[in-house]
């Protein structure tokens, strides 16, 4: 550690220079990430319903479709012109409205009533629109573009519409969220640290960790919105103390008549061991979420792990240059830390641990089953606001079509016409089932085969399979929905055991099955690790246990607020809240043991040594809770995007509920169980009175 710490800081310029030349290629590698906006493409490649997508997009050339309307005062003839015009589009591969049924030349009303009323309505008209292109794809989204700004008749509906407008939104919010963030921590740091340029230089240090995390990105390719929008905030909001840490460690040394130099070699010797072993537990964390099937889980994980690992290394040699090479400006703008000191927090405790402790025992299964009943929903387009394009045309498509979401079921392409029929008879006495529209459909209207245009036998069949379309009146990722997929799937299956079911609707069907069972086992995943972590950081079998059980009635009192409040929370939220509040609050209790730990085998009483602990472990543990809080709260004041802001407000009230049930439960556990710990933990001296 010496050879580390006199390298960084002998080479103090080198470093910063270096750091500087190596912003370039970060910014290089942030610009060229791609960022993906269909979340649905995390779900595991072995899914039926994806494998259902594969065939859309290779046998039918539908990699995405689009429901779109267009304005029913436009003539068929300019209609027919229209549709050409967006089928030069590079990825476009069919387009199809009503008239291409009817042509030109014949009314529409002339078709059945049945069909009639779900192509056209008093004031627009149907336009199916299929891509060759991922619903997602660059090319997709830049041919919605392309046919938005060809016409104000048409407003262009459907997945891929949904991803150019989350993209917009997000795009438009993601800078507003690094400058509140920054802003809320400056201002947390102003008062609490005793500089006024000390903040400035910490949140630049970290910026830089941000941009360098950001930037290698570019080894994944791409990077989901949601990794995107939080990642810097989250990042902000776990690395902060390390940085604050330091700096403490710096002046200490100072103030014992040490050259700066040699202050900070002492500071770097002593952080890189602390925050090394705090830092293994928050990345650890991260890191669990690799575990889960949907892909999300390791989206956020890996970035976020490798946010907290360049956060290390930059606190350890970027940080000291910057404090060492501005160490008379930081002297120069000393002041009066404007923090409370907590001298309430040591008499609550002393006098009345045995009672926090049986409070603790009471409300812990009540917060356990308040968080497993609150409701979770996998709506995924609640935060499009209602002026944007996708947001109109849904509206319309369920007021005036009755269409509010679509399945596709892919048939055998020989499967017998009469067994189709039977099929889909039995499919549309289903609860819910609007219409079921195929093929058969048109031929049953005495629509013969022959009359039907090409451009739409194209649509509903191949050599290889037949595609049926099942118009439902229940919403995407709805319980209705849900049900009655799992009652479409079985009728499905009896008459072709080889037919899929694929489509939106079937996709969050997945994806709901999946993440509960990812739910459950990353929390089993990311506990074991954790604690795996502890007991060598600790050298302790009791401790791990006791400190856990305390973050983890934390993290229940955070997930059960929703149910008390008769709200519910994003699936997102609720899978991957509980692994990041676990993995970078679990810090705050290993600060407070450590120093009692260190005070007991001083030969201190378990009282005294607690006292001593929250004497230097409050302040810290509140500042850090705070950077955390104020990151987080400030994205969720003004974030658009539900998911986003949703996650950010649990992990603001999870950070001070964490910092509360360590100031108060944690010392409150230790007192009760200080005689187990000392019997289970290394270090203490058999025989010795305790």
């Amino acid at each position: 550690m010496d050879i580390f710490s006199s390298f960084v800081v002998k080479n103090k310029n080198i470093i910063l220079i270096l750091v500087m030349i190596l912003i370039i290629p970060a910014l290089i590698g942030y610009m060229s990430t791609k960022t993906n906006y269909d979340i649905l493409v995390y779900l595991p490649k072995d899914v039926e319903t994806l494998k259902g997508q594969e065939i859309l997009k290779d046998d039918f050339n539908m990699g995405a479709f689009s429901i779109s309307l267009v304005d029913n005062k436009i003539s068929d003839s300019d209609l027919l012109k229209l549709e050409n015009r967006i089928k030069k589009i590079d990825c476009v591969t069919n387009v199809v409205s009503v008239t291409d049924i009817t042509g030109i030349n014949i009314p529409i009303e002339m078709l059945p009533k049945k069909i009639l009323s779900h192509v056209t309505s008093d004031d627009s008209k149907l336009l199916l629109i299929t891509f060759a292109t991922g619903t997602s794809d660059e090319e997709t989204t830049e041919a919605i573009k392309e046919i938005e700004n060809m016409s104000n008749d048409i407003k262009v509906g459907g997945m891929s519409a949904m991803s150019l407008d989350m993209r917009k939104l997000v795009e438009s919010q993601m800078f507003v969220y690094v400058v509140v963030a920054v802003i809320c921590c400056l201002i947390i740091l102003m008062v609490s640290l005793d500089s006024y340029i000390v903040p400035f230089l910490l949140l630049g240090n970290i910026g830089i960790s941000i941009l360098f995390n950001m930037g290698s990105n570019i080894l994944f390719g791409e990077i989901s919105y949601i990794t995107k929008a939080i990642a810097a905030v989250l990042q902000l909001g776990v690395t902060t103390d390390f940085s604050i840490f330091l700096y403490h460690k710096y002046e200490e040394a100072k103030n014992n008549n040490k050259s700066n130099d040699e202050a900070m070699k002492e500071a770097i010797n002593e952080t890189m061991v602390s925050v090394i072993g705090s830092s293994l537990t928050t990345i650890a964390g991260f890191l669990a979420l690799c575990s889960m099937k949907f892909g999300l889980g390791r989206d956020i994980g890996l970035v976020m792990a490798k946010g907290v690992l360049f956060g290390v290394l930059t606190v350890l040699t970027f940080f000291p240059a910057l404090l060492l090479v501005f160490d008379r400006q930081i002297q120069k703008t000393k002041h009066k830390p404007i923090i409370p000191e907590f001298k309430f927090v040591k008499p609550i405790i002393m006098k009345g641990y045995k009672y926090i402790f049986i409070v603790f025992l009471i409300l812990f299964l009540p917060a356990y089953l308040s968080q497993k009943n609150t409701e979770v929903y996998y709506k995924l387009d609640t935060s499009i606001p209602d002026d944007y394009n996708y947001s109109i045309v849904s509206k319309k498509l369920k007021e005036d079509y009755g269409l509010i979401s679509q399945s596709m079921i892919l048939i055998d392409a020989n499967l017998d016409d009469g067994k189709i029929n039977s099929m889909i008879d039995e499919i549309e006495n289903l609860d819910g089932i609007d219409s079921v529209i195929s093929i058969n459909l048109l031929n049953k209207y005495g629509i013969s085969n022959d009359v039907i245009p090409s451009k739409i036998k194209d649509i509903f069949e191949t050599n290889k399979y037949k595609l049926i379309l099942v118009n439902s009146n229940y919403e995407i990722a709805s319980d209705e929905l849900n049900e009655q997929i799992t009652k479409i799937n079985p009728i499905v299956k009896r008459y072709d055991k080889s037919a899929i079911i694929a489509g939106e609707g079937p996709l969050m069907n997945d994806l709901v099955e999946i993440t509960a069972i990812d739910f459950r086992n990353v929390n089993y995943v990311s506990i074991g690790v954790i604690f795996i972590i502890m007991f060598f950081v600790l050298r302790s079998i009791s401790l791990p246990i006791l400190l856990v059980l305390s973050i983890e009635f934390a993290i229940f009192i955070n997930m059960g607020v929703p149910y008390w409040h008769g709200t519910s929370m994003p699936f997102v939220s609720s899978i991957v809240i509980g692994t990041i509040q676990l993995g970078a609050t679990i810090d705050y209790a290993i600060l407070l043991t450590t120093k009692y730990l260190e005070e007991r085998k001083n030969g201190k009483d378990k009282k005294e040594a607690i006292s001593k602990s929250l004497t230097s472990s409050v302040s810290s543990i509140f500042v850090s809770a705070m950077c955390f809080f104020g990151a987080t709260i400030a994205v969720f004041i003004v974030s658009k995007i539900d998911m986003i802001g949703s996650l950010c407000l649990l992990m603001a009230r999870g950070a001070i509920i964490s910092m509360l049930v360590v100031m108060f439960i944690v010392p409150s556990v230790l007192l009760i169980f200080d005689r187990l710990i000392i019997k289970t933990t290394l270090g203490f001296k058999k025989g010795r009175k305790i």
